[in-house]
């Protein structure tokens, strides 16, 4: 019987004593910075010659469309709408946000290109970013983003006309495909992201 009290009272002991309990959590930032394009290890020329990676834009709101610069038909409606939309988004206070135009075309689109395009369309502030990657870097980043673009002759590209916002991790947030629609929901996305 005093063996079977001592056993009895030594369960006792060890049961209440704390348990450290260990939990696999997840932290939400991390699995949010997974899908950020600052993730991207691709290189990238600016209109103004600078060698750039996305993970420089890191704590900027971004507003991303891809174009290309030969381009007679939709891109110039793509280039309207980010103006339309800069415009906009400044008449609401939305700060330091970077608009980012990409080409899809990175044989003929050089630095010296894009930054006499950026001139002709009145883009030449620090807001407006244009670029020039490789090959795959455009194919990698077109991915991302969902644009579906084709050559279909030496100068001409079909292409999807899509613009889109990313918070300032690099986080997609809002995407708007088409042309000629810059109306309030996209310009208060834009707002609200530049606001966290």
């Amino acid at each position: 019987m005093k063996y079977f009290s001592l056993i009895l009272l030594l369960i006792l002991i060890f049961s209440c004593q704390e348990k450290e309990i260990i939990k696999d959590t997840i932290n939400p930032e991390e699995v949010m910075d997974d899908l950020s394009i600052y993730q991207l290890p691709a290189l990238w020329k600016t209109q103004d010659g600078q060698t750039i990676e996305f993970k420089d834009l890191k704590g900027k709101p971004l507003v991303v469309v891809m174009i290309y610069t030969a381009c007679r038909t939709a891109c110039p409606r793509l280039v309207a709408d980010m103006r339309m939309i800069e415009e906009k988004v400044s008449g609401k206070k939305g700060k330091d946000i970077q608009y980012v135009l990409v080409s899809i075309d990175p044989k003929n689109d050089t630095p010296e290109k894009l930054k006499v395009f950026a001139k002709e369309n009145g883009m030449e502030d620090q807001k407006w970013l244009f670029l020039q990657g490789t090959e795959d870097g455009v194919r990698d980043f077109a991915n991302i983003m969902a644009v579906k673009y084709k050559q279909i002759n030496p100068i001409d590209f079909s292409h999807s006309n899509i613009i889109s916002v990313f918070d300032r991790r690099g986080v997609m947030k809002y995407q708007k495909e088409g042309l000629g629609l810059v109306g309030e929901e996209i310009v208060n996305k834009i707002v609200a992201v530049a606001k966290n």
